[in-house]
């Protein structure tokens, strides 16, 4: 049960009250304790430092810490009191982020036969002037990336199931699936409905 609480999504905003991150209660905490973050009480947006925050009784059905000698309520939302910066928003060229773009799946013969038996193809071969681009770089799996060898998917009859582009960007609150009714105070509804993470 305590470890349940303690993996609960935070938001984290920046001392501009943007919002910047998720990370566990646990990690929260610690910021708290040393000073370098506040609660944020979603209501009312009273900031508490942890001297204050300590000495709140959490109200029925609210989750909490039980420590040896009070019960800690668990922190929603908190703000960072030096950070000012925001995440970059755009998303990272890199072989994790195609294959999460394209699902895992062939875009020639739509397979998923596992991340082991899937490489990069280039759209217009490297040996062809191709870049290494978003725009030009798909997974596929083994047998139909031999099978292209060094062609176009026109000219091997082998077309594309979805023209390759640059993914969204994602902010990385997004990412963990949590839904935190509190947050919607300080996050544009946009930020729940994006495709891929930074």
């Amino acid at each position: 049960m305590v470890a349940e609480v303690l993996s609960r999504p935070t938001l984290i905003l920046n001392r501009n009250w943007q919002p910047v991150g998720v990370q566990s209660v646990a990690r929260t905490l610690v910021k708290l304790w040393n000073g370098s973050a506040r609660v944020v009480d979603p209501n009312s947006y009273q900031l508490y430092e942890w001297s204050d925050w300590a000495r709140l009784a959490p109200d029925d059905g609210e989750p909490f810490i039980q420590t040896p000698h009070f019960r800690l309520r668990v922190p929603e939302v908190i703000t960072l009191t030096h950070y000012d910066r925001l995440p970059s928003r755009t998303v990272a060229f890199s072989r994790r982020n195609i294959f999460k773009r394209d699902s895992f799946t062939c875009q020639y013969c739509q397979h998923k036969p596992g991340s082991e038996e899937l490489t990069i193809d280039h759209v217009l071969p490297k040996s062809r002037g191709g870049a290494t681009t978003w725009e030009n770089c798909v997974v596929a799996c083994i047998d139909c990336n031999a099978r292209k060898a060094n062609r176009t998917p026109d000219e091997a009859r082998m077309p594309l199931r979805r023209k390759p582009a640059q993914p969204r960007w994602k902010p990385f609150y997004a990412s963990h699936g949590a839904r935190i009714d509190s947050w919607a105070k300080f996050i544009s509804e946009v930020y729940w409905n994006v495709e891929l993470e930074t």
